[in-house]
């Protein structure tokens, strides 16, 4: 079963990651193997709402890319070293490929045989040697085993075609030797004395007892053959082991863990038909092919809590995305194929997930719903936020009575936990929930600090100020604001990089003149007070 990734925007807040581990838990009740990621550290308050309820802290994902592990490649299509070189070759007959990945017993890559380099021995080799297993040369030889010592044979080869008594005179036999010979019983009976390492009897043909009885007693390996002597010769070879071909020196391995495009790239330059594959350790996967390039099986994704692409995962126009669950505005997210996109003006994703938990009539655990009643209270600030609606609302009553607790209280525990900001450095209080946007040709960010300590905030201002202009350069935004939202007055300050531009921008959005850490009354709402109003200047 494919996994299903489900991630928030990001920059992680309360109420994408508890709605990613929320729909996980739903996915799963429904069957489907799904499982919540964060896309960065998540912040001090979800830290304390995830460890209050003992859950563990999803895992990171660094991106959705396509890599080799996605591409529809021959995976476990590799060969042991002490194969034959007749069995690789008709492997890749059987395969339907050029080349095949050569392995050890621990299946650690060794290298890559492809067809050219066994035809080059079939027909250019001059070789005589062997070494190889005597299983594979009966396999070879369609052979029938008449003696065996030996499990693995190494010597010489030589065939007999002088006259029994010429061969006995000038041939010096030895230990190393492997014969081939038909019906010659004079030279059978003078290997078997001299103890060569293995005779091949071509034609079937007979051996008498007693040669039989001379080569147990000097352990000699006997093979019968239906082949002529000919036939033989080529077939032995090709018994060898494939570890012993001459290799081309050229193996260029792929990880399964690399990009696609990046191995696009390589390919484009090595120009090779075969890359084996591996993991970290050097072990073989497998076998990918230039023609197997286009068949991709695409990670699979759900969105919470955002829809678009910037605010996404990195890679995400690779990934296959299954459906969308969010509250914002509709972003520039676009699909191949039909999904399911689920957008509600409510104050909070997971007040979407509650009705989609009653929908498919899956009860919500204790832990789930405390999980839930945290992101609906962290995004509407305890049901103040002008972003808040009656379903909210009806959501958080519902909660409360599955976990047992009761929202003003839990809310103050939640804000308490994250108010402590003052060892943070300006740059992570710019970053700690920073949203990027696009308008009319402009790129701009816009963050947000909730607090219950506004002083300690706001004596940083011009430290916080000169950071937010050092932020703009490095990210290239056009404009940076930061809001430091105070939910003891209801209302938030405003800081900003001090250029001209955003200077401006804020005047005509909120139609006043704007100064920094002014006080704008009642604005607690990035989504629906400030951004609303920034989209709509030219």
């Amino acid at each position: 079963m494919e996994k299903v990734y489900i991630f928030g925007h990001r920059n992680p807040d309360t109420d994408s990651v508890t709605s990613a581990i929320a729909l996980e838990y739903l996915k799963k009740s429904l069957g489907i193997y799904a499982e919540a990621r964060i896309l960065s550290e998540i912040n001090d308050e979800t830290k304390y709402v995830l460890d209050r309820f003992n859950v563990r802290h999803p895992k990171y994902l660094n991106d959705v890319k396509l890599q080799i592990r996605d591409i529809i490649y021959h995976k476990d299509l590799f060969q042991l070293d002490t194969s034959s070189i007749e069995d690789i070759y008709d492997y890749m007959n059987q395969n339907n490929t050029t080349g095949v990945p050569i392995i050890d017993k621990n299946k650690k890559f060794i290298n890559i045989v492809t067809a050219k380099m066994v035809l080059r021995e079939f027909f250019k080799s001059d070789e005589n040697n062997l070494h190889t297993s005597y299983n594979n040369i009966l396999k070879s030889l369609l052979g029938k085993e008449v003696l065996r010592f030996d499990d693995e044979i190494c010597g010489h080869i030589t065939a007999v075609s002088y006259k029994s008594t010429t061969f006995i005179e000038n041939f010096n036999f030895s230990s190393d030797d492997i014969l081939i010979v038909g019906d010659r019983h004079s030279i059978i009976e003078a290997a078997v004395i001299k103890k060569v390492k293995l005779l091949v009897i071509t034609g079937n043909s007979a051996i008498k007892e007693e040669h039989i009885n001379i080569a147990k007693k000097n352990c000699v390996n006997i093979i019968k053959t239906p082949f002529n002597t000919f036939k033989t010769v080529k077939k032995i070879l090709l018994s060898n082991y494939i570890k012993n071909l001459k290799a081309d020196n050229r193996p260029y391995t792929v990880l399964e863990n690399d990009y696609y495009d990046d191995f696009i790239e390589d390919t484009a330059k090595l120009g090779f038909n075969n890359y084996p594959v591996i993991d970290k350790n050097n072990v073989c996967k497998g076998l990918i092919r230039i023609t197997d390039i286009n068949k991709k099986n695409r990670k699979k994704v759900i969105l919470v809590d955002h829809n678009e692409s910037e605010q996404s995962v990195i890679g995400l126009e690779e990934a296959e995305i299954l459906e969308v669950i969010d509250h914002h505005k509709i972003g520039d997210i676009s699909t191949n194929n039909p999904i399911n996109f689920r957008n509600m003006a409510v104050g909070s994703t997971n007040t979407i997930i509650y009705y989609l938990f009653k929908e498919n009539r899956v009860e919500i655990p204790k832990t789930i719903a405390s999980l839930m009643l945290a992101g609906i209270v962290s995004d509407t600030l305890a049901l103040t936020s002008p972003t808040t609606t009656e379903k909210d609302k009806e959501v958080v009553f519902r909660l409360e009575e599955i976990s047992g607790l009761k929202y003003k209280t839990f809310a103050n525990e939640i804000f308490s936990s994250s108010i402590n900001l003052e060892k943070k450095s300006e740059y992570d209080l710019i970053t700690i929930d920073i949203k990027s946007f696009q308008n009319n040709g402009k790129s701009f960010k816009v963050s947000q600090i909730i607090t219950m300590n506004i002083d300690s905030i706001l004596k940083r201002k011009d430290r916080i100020i000169e950071e937010l202009n050092k932020f703009k350069e490095i990210t290239h935004s056009d404009f940076v604001i930061l809001m430091i939202t105070d939910i003891i007055k209801n209302g938030s300050y405003i800081l900003y990089d001090n250029t001209p531009l955003t200077y401006n921008v804020l005047q005509r959005a909120f139609n006043e003149d704007i100064y920094e850490g002014m006080y704008l009354e009642n604005v607690v709402s990035r989504k629906k007070q400030v951004i609303p109003l920034l989209m709509e200047i030219e």
